[in-house]
């Protein structure tokens, strides 16, 4: 399962989840504006406040790292 923790304004959480689109990657937006929530799990997996928070099966990527995202997709295959 992958969610990524992004906001609105965010060019970096947009560069991410266009990239998983255009690998045709499903993954969970969790808007942190809207849900304060989804920001404190964002906080609580990554230990800081920026975003995108990429989490692909446990594994948190901070900011929209291709390689770091491409490593963890290939380690975590999605059905």
């Amino acid at each position: 399962m992958i969610t990524v923790y992004s906001a609105t304004w965010c060019a970096f959480c947009h560069a991410a989840k266009d990239y998983f689109d255009k690998l045709g990657v499903k993954y969970t937006d969790e808007d942190v504006e809207v849900n304060p929530q989804a920001g404190l799990d964002a906080v609580n997996k990554s230990g800081q406040r920026g975003i995108p928070v990429i989490d692909i099966d446990g594994e948190i990527i901070i900011g929209f790292d291709r390689p770091r995202i491409d490593a963890a997709l290939a380690a975590h295959p999605q059905s």
